[in-house]
């Protein structure tokens, strides 16, 4: 069997590239295979679904301005059968806690309106009279999005698109890939985990954590490694804001309401790479590090009650914290989506249309990717993301 396009992992950027790769080239012959279709430890799934155009880097806030446009009206891209994906821009706000922090948000915050986006910077004051329910005593500024920035329904838009392309002709398989299989510099195809070789014209690398190890395989380093974040869900029943933003505090954890509960983490200061099989949760963050930083900023987070925990794992980019997109200048035939470092899910529709883009003309043709490129990997060239949760 051969196929044009072979696509290695089945969340949301494998399908994503899967819709746009059909759309653009109805006939196209695409898989794409996927070793856990109930997507049980994926990072789509075990995903936030945040999205937010907070960004140090101007091209990631126009790559989620695009993934905005898409989550907003999302039957209007993927046809009336796609789910709603039920958008709730609440708004990200970010604390600064010291001169040099306050600095940087405010350059971040010109690059973000350069880009069109709505970010307020906010002192003190107009944060206690928006925010009163936070003690604001070591903040000296704050940056929030009043519009563009929210939640939604991850595995609706994995679903949506995996749904639509099919519908366009790709085709899905359970299946584990070993290796990347190649003639030379070339990539002509993947080997299973079964023993098969499945013959490709191109093969689209979209394995999240899982890319390092097959791309050291063909021969390749790779600066993407699994990095743990265990997320917590908590009853506080004297914290009711349905309506507060997702809360990215310098002193180090996130929150944000979940109906009448709260999502919240923290990024560990001990934070080394882990198998791409560790899924067990840091029980023990949130009493040490998570509770008492909420605590401290919001005195209504006296009582809460851990409800549910569970760990997820970044496709983390040590290099710059920034995805990888595109083909590979020294495996001709290869394409790759990688190392987004937990901005891959608000990041999927761009994505997805700017590999196909390339894969099928040889140039991005909307928004130009190519910043993002294997070429800088291969310099060790950063292209940095400062804003990274």
């Amino acid at each position: 069997m051969a196929v044009d396009v072979a696509i290695v992992g089945g969340g949301v950027m494998g399908a994503a590239a899967a819709f746009w790769l059909t759309r653009m080239q109805p006939g196209l012959r695409v898989i794409v295979l996927e070793r856990d279709p109930t997507h049980a430890r994926a990072a789509t799934a075990l995903s936030v679904a945040s999205i937010r155009q907070q960004f140090s880097n101007p091209l990631n806030v126009a790559i989620s301005g695009f993934g905005l446009e898409v989550i907003r009206d999302f039957a209007a891209l993927a046809g009336p059968g796609a789910p709603d994906l039920g958008l709730r821009e609440n708004g990200y706000l970010f604390l600064a806690g010291t001169t040099a922090a306050a600095a940087a948000m405010r350059a971040a915050v010109a690059v973000q309106h350069a880009a069109g986006a709505a970010t307020e910077l906010l002192a003190p004051p107009a944060l206690a009279a928006r925010f009163p329910w936070l003690a604001l005593e070591d903040v000296i500024l704050g940056s929030f999005g009043p519009r563009g920035e929210g939640w939604f329904d991850n595995m609706g838009l994995l679903s949506g698109f995996r749904d639509a392309a099919r519908a366009q002709g790709a085709v899905w398989r359970r299946a584990e890939v070993a290796a990347l299989h190649r003639d030379g510099a070339r990539v002509t195809g993947v080997r299973l985990a079964c023993g098969t070789t499945l013959a490709a014209g191109a093969v689209v690398l979209a394995a999240g954590t899982r890319a390092a190890g097959l791309m050291a395989g063909a021969g390749h380093p790779w600066p993407v490694e699994p990095r743990k974040r265990t997320v917590f869900l908590i009853d506080a029943p004297d914290a009711r804001h349905p309506d507060a933003p997702l809360l990215v505090d310098h002193t180090g954890f996130y929150l944000r309401p979940e109906g009448r509960h709260w999502l919240c983490a923290t990024v560990p200061t001990d934070d080394p790479a882990t198998d791409p099989d560790d899924f067990e949760p840091r029980l023990e963050e949130f009493e040490d590090v998570v509770w008492p930083r909420i605590w401290a900023r919001a005195p209504e987070f006296a009582a809460v009650k851990v409800l549910r925990a569970w760990a997820g794992l970044y496709d983390f980019n040590t290099l710059d914290q920034n995805a990888i997109v595109g083909p590979h200048p020294q495996l001709a035939g290869l394409h790759v989506l990688s190392g987004f470092s937990g901005h891959g899910l608000q990041q999927a529709p761009a994505m997805g249309r700017g590999l196909a883009e390339v894969l099928l003309t040889g140039a991005y043709r909307t928004l130009d990717l190519s910043p993002l490129g294997v070429a800088r990997v291969l310099e060790g060239r950063a292209f940095p993301e400062r804003a990274v949760v």
